[in-house]
C-alpha cells in the first residue's frame, strides 16, 4: 500500500496513532504510537479485522464512517460529539477521563482511482479537552460569582432606596405635624392628634434605625447578650402587649397559650422580647383584617418551644430558603404592600442562635398563612436546686453604671430631682430646650452650655450635681469634655456624676464613654423618665465610691 519510507515514518516518528485497513477492514498497519498507547502489538493486530478487535465501533455507529471512507468520503471524528474512536486509557494522571479523547481522520486509500483500503489518523487531544473543561469551569464559577455580587448590588441598591423610603416616611409626618402645629389657632384636637403622630412616627423611625445598628452589629461581631435566668411566660406577655393594639387595629384576632412551667432558660430577657416581638408583630403585618395569630409557649423535651403561626398570606416555596436572610423580601418593588427593611428576620436568626437555639419557618404558599418555631435549650438544675446558667458573652463595663428604676410619668413624683443642679451641654438649640423643660419639671435647677468651652466656664463658679452632655459637637467633644472635668480638683466638679446623652448607640461607643469618665451611656432618642431616673440614681449613690477623676 505505502512505500518503505512512508511506512517507516508512520511506524517510527508520528506522533499521532495512526492504521491502515484494507477493503475489507482487515487491518495492515499499527504504528509504535498505537502500540505504546494502546498495549496493542502491530504483530497481534495485524491480519485482524478492525470491527471484529473493537465490536463497539458499531454499537456506537461507527462502522459507518468506515463504510463511507471505502465509498470515497473522508469522515472526521469530533471529540466534542464522540469523545474517542478506540477505547484507550488516557496519559498521565492529571485528567478526569476515564478513556482518551481523541479526534480522528478516516481517510480511503486510493490507488489507480480504486478504493483499496483506509487510513486512519488519531490525535490525543485529551489535555486540551482538561485544560478547556478546567477554564469552562473557572469560567462558570466566575459567572457566578459575577451574578451573586450583580444580585448583591441590586440587593443593596434595593435596601438603601427602602432604607431612605422608611426613614423619608415618618419623616415626612413628623415634619408636616410640626409645620401644622406651629401655626397659630390650631384646635385642641388637632393638637392631640398630631402630637400622637409625632410620638408614633418618631417610634417607628427609632425602631428602623435600632434594627439596622442591630444588623450593624452583628456583620461585626459586637452584638452582646446580657445572660440572666430567664422565665420566657413574662417575656412573652410583654411582646403581646405590645403589639395588641396593633392587633386590635386590623381586627386581628391574637390567640394565646403560655405554660408557665416552659422555662426558665439563659438568656438576654429584653433581647428574647425583641424576637418574640419581631415574630408576632411580622405576622400581624403579613395577616389581613379578621385573621388570627396564634402564640403558644410549651416545654417540648429539654427544649422550651415558642410557636407563632398565622392565618396570613404565607410564604411561596422559591422565598422560604431566604426568609432569614438579611436585606432579603419576598417583595422589595415600590409598590409592595407591606413597609420594612427586610432585617427583623435575620436580627431574629442571630439573636435565637447565640442564645443557642434554633427557629425555623414553615408555609403551605402563597394564602395559607405561615408558621415560625423557636426553640431554646431549658436550664438544667442541680439537686440543690441551683441553676447552671450556660456560658454567654456579657458585654461589660466599669461596673459603675446605675441600674435605672422603671420609672413613670411625671405626675408620679414630679419632685424627684428638686434641688439639685443640672449642667446641661449641646450645641443643638431644640435638644438643649427639651432637657431644660423637662428637668425644671422635676424640680432641678438648670445651667445650658452650648459648647465644651462654655461647660467649663460655667465651672469655674458654679458646681452642679450631674452633667448631661452630648458627644458629637463642633470644634471639642464630649469625650474631650469629661477628661477634661475629670482632671480638675474635686472642690472645683473633677467628681461631677455625669451622664453621656449621645447619637452614638454601638457597644464600642458605650465601652470607651464609660472609660473616659461617664457613668451613663444614654442613646437618642431617650425615653425621658429613663433620663430623670439616670439622673436621681447617680445623684444618689456615695461620690467616694463611684466617681474618681481619670488620670
Amino acid at each position: 500500500m505505502l512505500n518503505d519510507a512512508a511506512l517507516r515514518w508512520m511506524n517510527d516518528l508520528s506522533a499521532q496513532g495512526i492504521f491502515l485497513t484494507d477493503a475489507g477492514l482487515t487491518i495492515q498497519g499499527w504504528n509504535h504510537w498505537l502500540e505504546s498507547r494502546s498495549g496493542r502489538a502491530a504483530a497481534e493486530m495485524i491480519g485482524r479485522n478492525l470491527l471484529d478487535e473493537y465490536p463497539d465501533l458499531i454499537e456506537r455507529g461507527l462502522d459507518k464512517y468506515y463504510k463511507d471512507a471505502l465509498e470515497g468520503q473522508i469522515r472526521l471524528l469530533s471529540q466534542r460529539l464522540h469523545h474517542y474512536l478506540l477505547p484507550i486509557a488516557p496519559q498521565g494522571d492529571e485528567t478526569s477521563f476515564t478513556m482518551m479523547q481523541q479526534s480522528a481522520r478516516i481517510a480511503p486509500l486510493v490507488e489507480d482511482d480504486r478504493v483499496i483500503g483506509t487510513i486512519t489518523v488519531i490525535d490525543d487531544v485529551t489535555e486540551r479537552i482538561s485544560r478547556e473543561d478546567q477554564l469552562m469551569r473557572l469560567l462558570s464559577r466566575e459567572q457566578a460569582a459575577r451574578r451573586e455580587a450583580e444580585m448583591a448590588n441590586r440587593a443593596k441598591d434595593e435596601f438603601l432606596a427602602t432604607v431612605s423610603h422608611e426613614l423619608r416616611t415618618p419623616l415626612n409626618a413628623i415634619s408636616g405635624w410640626v409645620q401644622i402645629l406651629l401655626k397659630q389657632g390650631v384646635a385642641n384636637e388637632f393638637l392631640a392628634h398630631g402630637l400622637a403622630v409625632v410620638e408614633r412616627n418618631v417610634k417607628m423611625q427609632t425602631k428602623i434605625i435600632e434594627d439596622i445598628l442591630d444588623v450593624s452589629r452583628i456583620i461585626t461581631g459586637k452584638l452582646s447578650l446580657s445572660v440572666t435566668q430567664v422565665n420566657l411566660a413574662p417575656v412573652v406577655e410583654a411582646a403581646l402587649d405590645a403589639v395588641r393594639l396593633a392587633a386590635d387595629a386590623k381586627e386581628i384576632r391574637l390567640e394565646w397559650a403560655l405554660d408557665a412551667d416552659a422555662g426558665p432558660v439563659s438568656g438576654d430577657p429584653g433581647r428574647l422580647q425583641q424576637v418574640v416581638w419581631n415574630l408576632v408583630s411580622n405576622a400581624i403585618k403579613f395577616t389581613p383584617g379578621g385573621g388570627v395569630v396564634n402564640v403558644r409557649l410549651a416545654r417540648v423535651g429539654s427544649q422550651a418551644e415558642i410557636t407563632v403561626s398565622d392565618t396570613g398570606k404565607g410564604i411561596s416555596s422559591e422565598f422560604l430558603p431566604y426568609v432569614f436572610e438579611r436585606f432579603r423580601q419576598a417583595d422589595s418593588t415600590s409598590t409592595r404592600q407591606q413597609s420594612g427593611l427586610g432585617l427583623g428576620l435575620a436580627i431574629v436568626r442571630h439573636l435565637v442562635e447565640m442564645h443557642g437555639g434554633t427557629v425555623s419557618a414553615f408555609s403551605e404558599g402563597d394564602g395559607r398563612g405561615a408558621t415560625f418555631i423557636l426553640r431554646l435549650p431549658l436550664l438544667a438544675v442541680r439537686s440543690t436546686g441551683d441553676l447552671l446558667l450556660q456560658s454567654r458573652d456579657k458585654l461589660k463595663g466599669d461596673g459603675t453604671e446605675p441600674v435605672f428604676s422603671s420609672g413613670g410619668r411625671p405626675g408620679d413624683d414630679n419632685l424627684k430631682l428638686r434641688g439639685l443642679r443640672v449642667l446641661i451641654v449641646d450645641d443643638d438649640a431644640d435638644a438643649r430646650e427639651l432637657l431644660e423643660v423637662i428637668l425644671l419639671q422635676f424640680g432641678a435647677e438648670i445651667k445650658l452650655a452650648t459648647s465644651a468651652r462654655q461647660a467649663l466656664a460655667v465651672l469655674e463658679d458654679w458646681k452642679p450635681d450631674a452633667l448631661v452632655s452630648d458627644v458629637g459637637m463642633p470644634n471639642e467633644d464630649g469625650y474631650s469634655l469629661i477628661q477634661k472635668i475629670r482632671a480638675l480638683a474635686p472642690e472645683r466638679g473633677g467628681l461631677t456624676p455625669a451622664i453621656a446623652l449621645t447619637g452614638y448607640g454601638r457597644p464600642e461607643d458605650r465601652l470607651q464613654l464609660l472609660a473616659a469618665g461617664y457613668q451613663v451611656h444614654l442613646s437618642k432618642p431617650v425615653e425621658l423618665m429613663q433620663l430623670v431616673d439616670s439622673i436621681s440614681n447617680l445623684t444618689s449613690r456615695d461620690e467616694k465610691k463611684l466617681y474618681t477623676p481619670v488620670e
